[in-house]
């Protein structure tokens, strides 16, 4: 069964509402890596979610890295595990999530939340913000900047006052629809970290999930979040994006000089 949530909130009335709080990554520079000496790791960040407590001011970045499959590293040969599964982490201040997606649902491993200083010992983070990004405030500027080849970067911006908790979720459009008969775009895009702001956490890093953002207006936004599914008439169950969420805030599209 298709589940979809939706989180009422103040529509945006325009992509540049509000100043933006956060200045956009250069995702094609930004790096993340392990501290270990036994295995000194370099991950490629693909998103970043920052979440913040309206109550205090304070913030929490979560930075998600780019999958890889299951390997004996610096094995001798056979280096991808047989029983192999994706592997991707999410890297918090002092938490972090990896997700193991085998064939099948694995619910005591799919999810697995840990002090960020237990993850290859910890990190050392090499991030670098996007000198000259310009903010496109119109659907023909969106167009253009698509047509002429440059790097997009999107920002979703949304709350739960009644929680008192706010997130941004920034990535790099890796797909982007346009329509130019129509003047429409649309962004798809994933995966993302996707915090549960209906309650706090005592572990920010327990919120998050997969998730894939889908949007064409400045004011709401699709998400697609990966769930334990059923397949096969029930006969089988894998983790599987299929739980949607539409949240209402604000948009910003933002493109990189080439």
């Amino acid at each position: 069964m298709r589940r979809r949530t939706a989180l009422l909130l103040p529509a945006a009335s325009a992509f540049a509402a509000g100043a933006p709080a956060l200045a956009p990554l250069d995702y094609g520079h930004s790096f993340l890596s392990g501290v270990a000496e036994w295995n000194r790791v370099r991950f490629w960040v693909e998103s970043r979610t920052r979440i913040i407590d309206m109550r205090t001011g304070a913030h929490e970045d979560f930075l998600q890295c780019a999958s890889c499959k299951s390997e004996d590293t610096f094995g001798a040969k056979d280096l991808f595990l047989a029983d192999n599964y994706d592997f991707l982490p999410i890297f918090g201040p002092t938490h972090g999530v990896i997700f193991r997606r085998k064939a099948a649902a694995a619910p005591v491993r799919y999810r697995d939340v840990r002090p960020s200083n237990k993850m290859w010992d910890g990190q050392t983070m090499r991030l670098r913000v996007a000198k000259g990004a310009k903010l496109l405030t119109t659907t023909a500027a969106i167009r253009r900047a698509t047509h002429a080849g440059n790097p997009l970067v999107a920002q979703t911006e949304f709350a739960n006052e009644s929680a008192g908790l706010r997130a941004i979720i920034e990535f790099p459009v890796k797909t982007m629809n346009i329509h130019d008969a129509k003047d429409l775009y649309q962004v798809d895009t994933g995966p993302v970290a996707f915090p549960d702001l209906s309650r706090r956490w005592e572990s920010l890093a327990d919120s998050i999930s997969l998730a894939f953002a889908a949007f064409n207006a400045p004011g709401f936004t699709d998400f697609i979040l990966e769930t334990e599914t059923a397949i096969a008439g029930g006969a089988a169950r894998v983790e599987h994006y299929s739980k949607r969420v539409t949240v209402n805030g604000v948009n910003r599209l933002f493109a990189l000089p080439m």
